[in-house]
């Protein structure tokens, strides 16, 4: 279904004037109070900035002295490092000096030590030398010694022998004699010998 067409109401010209008429302050004072917020928006924004910036400056101003603070602590952490690496250098260059003197020092003694090593071994090997010459030149001593004395032993065992053998044979002829003696005395008094 369509809809009801509007009917057009024509309007004179004096009904467009006034109507205009009332529009215009009408629109005007709605401009101007949208000026004035706007203007009064504008004000309080400015203002606002301006706090902002005002902040900011300060907070701007506080970095910069942090930062400046920092920088100071920076350098004094720097210099502090480079007295302080300074330092160390000169302690460690000390000691280098200090082992290197040590070193140089024990190196003499080992130099001395290693001398008397060789002198001693030396003494030692010609001690030794000595000792096996003393050792041979005894145990040939000792056999000789030996070898005479068992040529003595058998010398004196043979004379011993010889002359036991001497005196046995004096003993046998003695007692030979002293048993025909006994034996003739008993064939005095009549007795057999062989029965006794």
């Amino acid at each position: 279904m369509p809809f009801p067409k509007k009917r057009k109401v024509k309007k004179t010209k004096k009904q467009k004037s006034s109507a205009l008429d009332e529009e215009i302050p009408k629109k005007a004072t709605m401009e101007a109070d949208a000026l004035k917020q706007h203007l009064v928006l504008q004000r309080d924004m400015a203002k606002q900035a301006m706090a902002d910036r005002e902040g900011l400056r300060q907070r701007l101003t506080k970095l910069e002295t942090d930062l400046e603070e920092a920088q100071k602590d920076k350098k004094d952490i720097y210099e502090e490092m480079i007295r302080q690496y300074q330092q160390l250098q000169r302690q460690t260059d000390i000691r280098i000096q200090r082992l290197e003197a040590e070193k140089q020092n024990l190196q003499e003694q080992l130099a001395a030590c290693q001398k008397n090593l060789q002198r001693s071994e030396g003494d030692r090997a010609k001690i030794s030398d000595e000792k096996d010459k003393v050792v041979a030149e005894m145990q040939q001593k000792a056999e000789r010694m030996e070898t005479e004395y068992e040529r003595i032993l058998h010398d004196t065992l043979d004379q011993l022998l010889s002359k036991l053998q001497t005196t046995k044979l004096g003993w046998e002829t003695e007692a030979t004699l002293l048993h025909i003696k006994c034996k003739n005395t008993l064939k005095e008094f009549g007795l057999n010998p062989l029965e006794i």
